[in-house]
């Protein structure tokens, strides 16, 4: 969004207390009169006040200490350490180290499934390639979750049939 003649830390600053809720707003609101003037004031303030030194040094060894559960599924896992990185916004690990402990923390099987998708080493493919072939594979693995969880009876099936008018594909 754009105004002009208005700074874009200034429409940040104006809109940032619609992006809180509860305890936290009623912490922007306790800031008498105008003591917040710029949105670093905001930034540094809010940052020091939720994310304190000792949760970004526990977040960050939650992190960096990432392992896939024996019966977690790779988009389980995935789900759970961006879970991990949203909870600690101040981790600072960048996008290629992030990546690399997630794939490091990944069962061998996940791994091994990942490394044939990419024909080598994923590590060697670029961030971007590693990305997209991961969510590929998490795309997969919710198709492939569907499919073996689900037990169609005949009377679905022939429901779905009807439905779609598809008798050469029974998705159940």
């Amino acid at each position: 969004m754009k105004i002009a003649g208005v700074s874009e830390y200034a429409i940040r600053l104006s809109l940032f207390s619609f992006s809180l809720a509860s305890e936290a707003k009623r912490w922007l609101h306790s800031f008498k009169g105008n003591n917040l003037k710029t949105w670093e004031e905001v930034v540094e303030k809010f940052m020091k006040r939720y994310f304190p030194k000792s949760k970004t040094t526990e977040g960050k060894a939650a992190i960096s200490s990432f392992h896939q559960f024996p019966d977690e599924s790779l988009s389980e896992a995935l789900e759970r350490f961006r879970s991990l990185l949203r909870k600690t916004p101040t981790h600072g690990f960048t996008e290629p180290i992030q990546l690399n402990i997630f794939i490091d923390g990944l069962r061998p099987h996940s791994k091994q499934l990942l490394n044939a998708s990419a024909g080598g080493k994923i590590k060697l493919k670029t961030l971007e390639e590693a990305m997209e072939l991961i969510e590929n594979m998490v795309a997969s693995d919710h198709a492939i979750w569907c499919d073996r969880t689900h037990i169609p009876t005949k009377e679905a099936c022939w429901n779905s049939l009807q439905k779609t008018h598809c008798w050469h594909r029974i998705s159940c």
